[in-house]
């Protein structure tokens, strides 16, 4: 079965077309760890994985790569201002490299309470600085480069002809007129960007290296081309992001990769939509008001009722974030969890193989090999389960192995839990305020107990309850 997916740079489907029959090669533009990831950054992370895991399901050798910004990425798309981690690190009163790893492990925490699979080669930006020199050396041997007095070495856009072609001539064009970035009066051309930054005798930066420049640090566009070359070669097969980044960071990877090898950079490239909150636009971390999956277990939301709601909506979709849809997909992930289990005691725990030939499989596979219709999956692993004509066996086996893609832990064996009296006791509490409709005390102690370390899950069935900490 062909796997078709859409491509941004041809901005149509194609056939997945390796460069190595049955593997493919995967770079995704990992998180700036100055910070806490919000909600719609990790819509992003959870559309990749599912695009890994049906890569996976149609048998292909991957090798995935994911970054990790840890220095270069400033806070202005015109190479102005503050680098994010300087910015962090003040704002903690901690060290920039303190910083990095606490939002790190904080990343990673958030990423696999969503079921995600780990990278298989992980690259923090600082253990590749000599590599991100090696390939400016090269660009300015080529030619492509100048540098601002002051300031640093900068990549030439005008010395590459098909440069913006990902994002396309008039978005560029509008780049040019001042639409998104502001002026750099040192720059030959408003869309050149930075290649690596110089260290000012004004300022104090705590991330810094000696290069043929002077001291300095690179440029947030450099750090991906370097590491992607490096695990996946001069050429890769996929790169993935979110689509803020198709008009100014994966445009800049494309021109300085180009560039530098005279080869394409990636025969592929997807984007993840913007996951909006409700009427007041993009979720952001510039405006200082954005919910991180923490957010869910506080009000009593399994992680993975996030992930089955972004698998409501193609990834090449916009995704509404409301409160309400939330509560309505963690109904919808209990209900699929409840039918999966009366399935599997209809077939008494044993499943046979899968019938790979069947009428619904074939359909499973289809909906995953039409750009990852992970919507139209999820419709048909429903009313699969449902179909009392197919024996229980063969709906139990086809449900595990959509279960490999979806990763909605459809039939983990979780271990009875014992719960302390005094948390017993303000679980009843909750549920007689409830009942006398007090939802401000209801929401007082499920927060108490969050607190404490229990998880509320509010069902159609009644109260449910599990510890999320030791």
């Amino acid at each position: 079965m062909d796997f078709r997916i859409y491509n941004t740079l041809t901005r149509q489907k194609e056939i997945f077309k390796p460069l190595k029959p049955g593997e493919a090669g995967i770079y995704t533009c990992g998180p700036t760890v100055y910070h806490y990831a919000h909600i719609g950054n990790l819509r992003t992370y959870v559309s990749e994985d599912a695009f890994v895991r049906a890569l996976k399901f149609f048998g292909y050798k991957l090798k995935r790569v994911m970054n990790i910004t840890d220095v270069g990425h400033l806070v202005s798309d015109a190479d102005t201002g503050e680098d994010k981690m300087e910015v962090g690190a003040r704002r903690e009163g901690k060290s920039a490299w303190d910083v990095a790893k606490f939002y790190t492990e904080a990343f990673f925490k958030d990423y696999y309470s969503l079921n995600c699979l780990p990278p298989d080669v992980l690259c923090p930006a600082t253990d590749y600085i000599k590599e991100m020199i090696d390939m400016v050396l090269v660009l300015e041997k080529k030619g492509y480069t100048y540098i601002i007095a002051g300031d640093g070495v900068y990549f030439d856009t005008a010395s590459l002809p098909d440069y913006g072609k990902l994002a396309g001539k008039s978005h560029i064009e509008g780049i040019r007129e001042g639409a998104r970035i502001e002026a750099n009066a040192g720059k030959r051309n408003p869309v050149d960007f930075a290649l690596w930054k110089f260290s000012t005798a004004e300022e104090h930066r705590q991330m810094e290296w000696d290069s043929p420049w002077g001291k300095g640090f690179p440029g947030w566009h450099m750090e991906c081309s370097a590491m992607a070359i490096k695990h996946l070669g001069e050429t890769i097969d996929i790169h993935w992001g979110g689509e803020d980044h198709v008009a100014i960071h994966h445009t800049n990877e494309i021109a300085q990769s180009e560039a530098a090898t005279g080869k394409p950079f990636s025969n592929y490239w997807m984007h993840a939509r913007f996951l909006v909150m409700g009427d007041s636009g993009k979720m952001s971390k510039s405006a200082g008001d954005f919910l991180t999956t923490s957010s869910l277990p506080e009000r009593g939301y399994d992680p993975l009722a996030y992930r089955y709601y972004c698998f409501l909506t193609h990834y090449r979709k916009q995704l509404e974030f409301t409160w309400e849809a939330v509560e309505a997909a963690a109904r919808g992930l209990d209900g699929l969890r409840a039918l999966a289990a009366r399935v599997r005691g209809e077939a008494r725990g044993a499943a046979p193989a899968v019938d790979r030939g069947s009428k619904y499989f074939m359909a499973f596979s289809e909906a995953l090999a039409d750009d990852v219709n992970l919507p139209g999956a999820l419709a048909l692993l429903w009313e699969t389960l449902k179909d009392a004509s197919i024996p229980a066996p063969q709906r139990l086996a086809f449900a595990q192995e959509a279960e490999e893609v979806l990763a909605l832990d459809l039939f983990s064996e979780k271990a009875e839990q014992e719960l302390p009296a005094e948390l017993g006791a303000l679980i009843k509490e909750r549920e007689a305020a409830r009942k006398a409709k007090d939802f401000k005390r209801s929401d007082e102690l499920r927060k108490a107990l969050s607190d404490k370390g229990v998880l509320i899950e509010d069902t159609s069935s009644g109260t449910k309850w599990k510890l999320t900490r030791g």
